[in-house]
């Protein structure tokens, strides 16, 4: 017998157990058991219903009617046309491209089952071409199993995998329901399916975890059902209950972690920061020169509220792009700097750390000039601290931190140095926390006194669904920013096919003129800088010009060539733009020169900036009307929401134009639609998450493991999620340790393994 934990290897021997671990990380029976049937080979009678979508993998069975051996046109060789009888209105049309080497097996008046892809090659008719293919006994014969399998492809493997003593056990493919894992060159679907029924087959029953009342109220399966009916239904209502337990299962196993995490920062001390009505935060808003939006006012009593108690906030603060979350965290700031303590502001990159400084200096004025000549009472210093700047400015820099005097540090990853010493900080805010993890967050919180975990304020501008809030952030308390302030114009954006209207990209380049003869800006972002290792890239593929472009793009997959920012930067300045002043900025320029170049943009002397994503999030300057986003089809969706989001900014309409080279009947091409059609940013955040695959959020993608969520929905289970997180806060407030619900505790770690949690924290 064996048990969830025992090794592969002596369960089901070395042979067997080595391509697992090396394919798929399976070391331990519970590996294997978790490691669900991607989709089920199922009988040919739900074809009576509707007809397949083109691209379905399916399985059919029924008898052959019809057979057509015929040369075929333009190659050597022979098709053997086949119609295939499965009780539907219309045979199922299957065509063999070995139809020589078939023809002996696949005769008319045999029973057979057929696995392949559905083609529809006119709006009427369909076909399977090439499956795989296994020769079934009659029904009325009276032996349960053959001693040769007689067959081609994956269901002949299949058949091989259940051999047994007295040969194959033929009974298996009279199933309904035969399960289809992902699998590998050397690890096939059968290959696992073998394995699995050998595990089941020596199962000892398994403790469940969770208590049989709560299975009683939310009509789950027990985990020893669930396992096994996930692997070997018998009916469909089997699978769907398979799969709502599982499905619990990694929703519970992830909420049991991030209420985890929420008790312990609950039970670390922070210093209270009450408002003050005499103090800094109380005379920046009655200075404001406009009037706060509802939404800016109720995140702002929210933040206030937390910050008021004597344990560390925790919370997100997301919002659409230009909807103001800087007023907000700037307004916490210097409610904390009221109570004499500092805050730290982490960005992710030198140019939004200058673009906050500048920003937070202008919004403040003499409020933030504290020691200089003119500063007002309640002044405080806001400084800067990046990795490039001069040791002299960075040893100033740090001795206002050290001593008090900055009362606000902003800063990128230099901020979490072991040189940087703060002399009481009592709030970190994190600007685009996806781009940090909990390490580096971590990191710059230790800088407080001994005792002491400051407050911690998240801001994303990408928008997060609330399944996706609650899975990967379930530990933060959320607040949104809906609506835009007063004065923001709308933006429209137009998909500007390359391709098929080259004129269209002239007319970009007009549009940019008009608007900078009309006083006004414009960037130009590309997705790439351009350097030696790029051209070395470009005469790579320029040996292939004879392709066409299609061929380039669909029948090889290799990528089009891109537009670097260093060349379209020369190729408008001595073209299109040539009369107008265009400006270059991007990663790779010294620090110096990137705030040169910023300063420039931002004061009216740049007419059109050139650029990389380095402007994403961010930059502001209201004056910009007009962005073109140069092969915007390398761009996700989210990203080019949020590059669109730098125009508009001011009284004057934003226009964004996206030129893309891609086929307009291709998905990248229906993605830029998508953008196109609408301004909802969470809207998009989803269309974006289900495009690159939702499993991969806490998948193998991002994280390095060959783990994900099986059958979690981030997008669509919400009710599976919500159920989870109250369950889970319910038993962690209770049994902080899970000491007392042991097999809880087993089922978080099993679930969710150390390097996962990592990636779920940057999520």
């Amino acid at each position: 017998m064996a048990t969830l934990s025992d090794r592969l290897d002596h369960v089901l021997g070395v042979k067997a157990a080595e391509p697992l671990a090396d394919a798929f990380d399976m070391h331990i029976v519970e590996d294997l058991l978790r490691h669900y049937p991607l989709r089920y080979a199922t009988q040919g009678q739900p074809l009576t219903e509707e007809a397949p979508e083109e691209g379905a993998h399916i399985t059919v069975v029924g008898r052959v009617s019809k057979t057509e051996l015929r040369p075929m046109r333009q190659r050597r060789g022979k098709l053997l046309k086949v119609e295939l009888d499965t009780g539907s209105a219309k045979p199922v049309e299957i065509t063999f491209f070995n139809g020589d080497k078939v023809n002996y097996l696949v005769k008319q008046g045999v029973r057979a089952m057929m696995s392949g892809t559905v083609h529809w090659w006119r709006p009427d008719r369909w076909n399977l071409s090439h499956p795989s293919y296994l020769i079934l006994p009659e029904t009325a014969e009276s032996v349960d199993s053959l001693t040769s399998v007689r067959g081609g492809g994956a269901l002949r493997g299949l058949a091989e995998s259940a051999k047994g003593a007295g040969g194959v056990d033929i009974s298996f493919f009279e199933r309904e329901y035969i399960p289809v894992y992902p699998a590998t060159a050397k690890v096939q679907s059968w290959d696992i399916l073998a394995c699995v029924r050998q595990v089941l087959d020596q199962l000892d029953p398994i403790d469940d975890p969770l208590p049989q009342d709560l299975r009683e109220d939310h009509e789950l399966l027990a985990v020893s059902d669930a396992l096994r009916l996930i692997h070997l239904p018998e009916r469909k209502s089997d699978i769907d209950q398979a799969r709502q337990r599982l499905r619990f299962d990694e929703a519970l196993a992830l909420q049991l972690v991030l209420a985890q995490r929420r008790h312990d920062a609950a039970g670390r001390t922070a210093r209270p920061c009450p408002p003050r009505s005499d103090g800094i935060a109380a005379e920046f808003e009655q200075r404001l020169p406009f009037e706060l939006t509802t939404g800016q006012n109720k995140v702002i009593a929210e933040i206030s509220g937390d910050l008021t108690r004597p344990h560390p906030m925790h919370r997100l603060l997301q919002g659409e792009v230009g909807s103001g979350k800087t007023i907000v965290a700037l307004h916490a700031m210097l409610q904390v700097v009221d109570a004499g303590l500092q805050c730290a502001l982490l960005a992710p990159t030198e140019v939004l750390a200058a673009q906050h400084y500048r920003s937070l200096r202008s919004m403040l004025g003499d409020l933030g000039a504290a020691g200089e000549l003119g500063a007002a009472d309640h002044a405080t210093t806001v400084v800067l601290l990046t990795g490039s700047m001069s040791a002299s400015a960075k040893k100033a820099a740090l001795l206002d931190v050290v001593t008090g005097t900055a009362g606000i540090v902003i800063g990128t990853h230099a901020l979490i140095q072991d040189a940087v010493e703060f002399f009481d900080l009592g709030m970190v805010i994190v600007d685009e926390q996806h781009r940090f993890g909990v390490e580096q967050r971590d990191a710059l919180r230790a800088k407080a006194k001994d005792g002491i975990t400051p407050h911690l304020l998240v801001m994303t501008a990408t928008p997060i669904p609330r399944t996706i809030a609650m899975t990967t952030l379930g530990d933060l308390e959320t607040s949104t920013l809906t609506e835009l302030p007063r004065g923001r114009s709308p933006i429209t954006t137009r998909v500007v096919p390359a391709r098929m209207k080259p004129a269209w990209v002239e007319r970009a380049w007009e549009r940019i003129r008009e608007e900078v003869a009309a006083g006004r800006q414009a960037y130009v972002v590309c997705s790439r800088i351009g350097d030696e290792e790029d051209e070395g890239a470009s005469k790579k593929g320029a040996k292939s010009k004879g392709k066409s472009r299609k061929q380039a793009d669909d029948a090889t997959g290799e990528a089009p060539t891109t537009h670097a920012a260093i060349d379209v930067f020369e190729t408008l300045r001595t073209g299109p733009l040539a009369d107008l002043r265009l400006g270059l900025l991007h990663g790779r320029l010294p620090t110096d020169d990137k705030d040169r170049v910023m300063r420039s943009f931002n004061d009216g002397d740049i007419d059109v900036l050139v650029c990389t994503t380095v402007v994403e999030v961010g930059v502001d300057v209201p004056n910009a009307t007009v962005m073109v986003i140069v092969d915007a089809d390398r761009f996700g969706v989210s990203q080019l929401h949020q590059l669109r989001g730098r125009v508009g900014r001011g009284k004057h309409p934003g226009l964004c134009l996206l030129i893309t080279e891609t086929s307009p009947m291709g998905t990248a091409m229906a993605r830029l639609e998508a953008v196109a059609g609408t301004l909802d940013g969470f809207e998009l955040s989803v269309l974006d998450l289900r495009q690159r695959r939702e499993g991969d959020v806490l998948g193998s993608a991002q994280s390095g493991t060959a783990r994900s969520l099986k059958l979690l929905s981030l997008l669509d289970d919400l009710d599976v999620i919500t159920t989870a997180q109250v369950l889970a806060r319910e038993v962690v407030d209770a049994d902080p340790g899970l000491t007392d619900h042991p097999g809880l505790a087993n089922m978080m770690h099993a679930a969710v393994d150390s390097e996962r949690l990592q990636y779920l924290a940057k999520s």
